[in-house]
């Protein structure tokens, strides 16, 4: 019986083992890689969320300066998600000369939030802009 083809009972077990090892390691890094593209999910909608919040910042010159404003973004477009900003807006640069109509430097410093079950994460961003001087601002310099 020297001719009989298969596989022995041992061979079985070591391709079973080696088969299951396999297995697990490539089961334990699909949970890795889930766990991280949930994570960078929400990364991805805080960076649009601020990308939006600076952008209405930037436009609106009526927000008041060297004080905090503050809200809270709408869940249907956080996807549920518990979200706010807070912003400033501070008076960085102004020309020598202090004329109205002259130009200054404003700058914007954003900080978005969101909840992450109990924990409270957070994306900063800053963003310049020119505006025109008022009076209030000459005013203001003497």
């Amino acid at each position: 019986m020297r001719g009989r083809q298969g596989f022995t009972l041992l061979e079985m077990l070591v391709a079973t083992t080696i088969l299951g090892v396999a297995v697990v390691g490539l089961l334990s890094g699909l949970a890795g890689v889930t766990r991280n593209a949930a994570r960078l999910r929400e990364y991805d909608r805080a960076v649009q969320l601020a990308r939006l919040r600076m952008n209405d910042l930037l436009s609106d010159y009526k927000v008041p300066r060297n004080q905090n404003v503050a809200g809270e973004f709408d869940p249907a477009v956080t996807g549920g998600a518990v979200a706010g900003w807070t912003a400033r807006v501070t008076t960085q640069e102004v020309s020598p000369v202090m004329v109205y109509n002259d130009f200054a430097l404003d700058r914007i410093d954003l900080e978005v939030w969101w909840m992450n079950g109990e924990q409270r994460r957070f994306f900063r961003l800053e963003g310049y802009r020119r505006r025109q001087m008022t009076d209030a601002d000459v005013a203001g310099a003497k």
